[in-house]
């Protein structure tokens, strides 16, 4: 079976070779980092340093690796700590918000035998670390061969997911035999792994480590720099569009401009991809709105801008202390949301569309705390006029807006507590050869709802 996934494999990147290189000189996309995908990572390791290898996938799960990161970093020093992600983003954000705490940042080899041997070589774990839901078949089977614990941390698996996994599960339970074990965020994500066939010995629920990202003291400097910049102050409401996709954008424009004729407010917009950001500026440039752009050389005008595009990758979270609400993204289209704790953590009210199914518990819990706004699934047309209205009724309600805001504040802070049950389960992977009955006792000390 595994060679018929790695035919498959190969047959799929030939097909996409017009798609690789189109994206590769329209945007600079898949360029960056071949020779690492090829599993040519040019890393030269301590001798007298066992390696802990953490992959994250983008910059979902590079910024939810942040309260894990520092916690390895604590408990064990003698540890080198190197990552991994796919995507471009990923890399980049990664170099910035792990500076020094990691001793390497490099590409995550194709899932070729071949290529992931050579990475395998060159990095020499002594265990890797999985965050969420990347189970790429050869790289854990070459894994398990070498005897390299494999563990999968902050695990999740959606409703979708599950729908999708469960067609080949036939073949998925016998890659889901390579893991060590798997920590996953709540209850409900262990019983879908463990239907698609792992070891239920092998799992554990540790909550959600998003919960436990503390981004205030690293945006500090950065957030007074947007203040300054475009002279943000309470009397002007500012509104942020976080990860957005085509064609929210319009959508959130649209509303923006019939927000504007009740009272003076702001816009920010942040698109997802970075390979968007002419496409929304070009977007801005035919809206006639005063627009600026974060890249762009600062301007006297820029305070005088009512709408900013955030055109970096990285900066996101110092914008939410100082947005009034925040729209959520990926949630008008059918992309499953995105982030939704961030801004919450920040104090900020925040307010998300219909199709949250990536986010699905963290959403489920927010709204039963009556802590965020979730808008109902319809047209395009009909969502701007309800965005708007739901925008300045949050606007002209200061104690609904703030009381939202302190209720999402207060649900963060009672679900913290992930990055150190993570630890309590993978330590005997770090310390020692692991035993069912260690990985047992630890279940009982540990195991948590997220």
């Amino acid at each position: 079976m595994y060679l018929v996934y790695s035919l498959l494999l190969t047959l799929g990147v030939l097909i996409l070779i017009p798609h690789f290189l189109f994206q590769a000189f329209a945007h600079g996309k898949y360029v960056a980092g071949l020779r690492q995908r090829l599993g040519s990572l040019n890393y030269v390791k301590n001798s007298s340093q066992p390696v802990i290898w953490l992959h994250c996938v983008s910059v979902g799960e590079t910024q939810a690796a942040r309260p894990l990161v520092d916690r390895l970093r604590t408990e064990f020093p003698r540890y080198s700590l190197v990552v991994s992600t796919i995507t471009t983003t990923g890399q980049t954000l990664a170099a910035n918000v792990f500076g020094s705490k990691v001793d390497k940042v490099f590409y995550f080899p194709f899932d070729w035998g071949w290529t992931v041997r050579r990475a395998l070589r060159a990095v020499d774990p002594e265990v890797v670390l999985i965050m969420e839901t990347e189970l790429w078949p050869n790289f854990l089977r070459e894994c398990h061969s070498q005897n390299i614990p494999v563990a999968l941390v902050n695990g999740r698996v959606s409703r979708q997911s599950l729908r999708r996994y469960r067609l080949v599960r036939f073949f998925l339970t016998r890659v889901l035999s390579h893991l060590s074990l798997a920590v996953m965020q709540s209850e409900a994500d262990a019983k879908r792994l463990a239907a698609l066939g792992l070891n239920p010995d092998k799992l554990f629920t540790a909550g959600n480590l998003k919960f436990d990202s503390d981004l205030t003291s690293s945006t500090a400097e950065a957030t007074k720099t947007f203040r300054d910049r475009f002279g943000f102050r309470e009397a002007e409401p500012l509104i942020l569009a976080a990860s957005t996709h085509s064609p929210e954008e319009k959508i959130i424009l649209e509303s923006f401009q019939n927000l504007r004729k009740q009272g003076k407010v702001r816009l920010m917009i942040a698109p997802r991809r970075p390979e968007r950001f002419q496409e929304v500026a070009n977007l801005l440039a035919s809206s006639g709105l005063q627009w600026a752009r974060r890249t762009d050389p600062p301007h006297p005008g820029d305070s005088n801008a009512e709408v900013i595009l955030l055109d970096t990758i990285g900066e996101l979270p110092a914008v939410y202390s100082l947005a009034t609400v925040v729209f959520v993204g990926g949630s008008i289209v059918e992309r499953g949301g995105h982030n939704v704790l961030e801004p919450a953590a920040a104090g900020t009210c925040v307010v998300t569309g219909y199709h949250t199914h990536n986010f699905q518990a963290i959403v489920h819990l927010l709204k039963e705390a009556d802590a965020i706004v979730q808008l109902p699934g319809m047209e395009g047309g009909l969502m701007a006029q309800r965005l708007a209205d739901a925008f300045e009724e949050l606007l002209d309600d200061d104690d609904r807006r703030k009381a939202l805001a302190r209720r999402a504040k207060e649900i963060v802070r009672a679900n913290q507590g992930a990055a150190d049950r993570t630890i309590a389960v993978i330590r005997p992977l770090l310390t020692q050869p692991v035993t069912t009955d260690q990985l047992q006792g630890t279940l009982i000390a540990t195991n948590s709802p997220g």
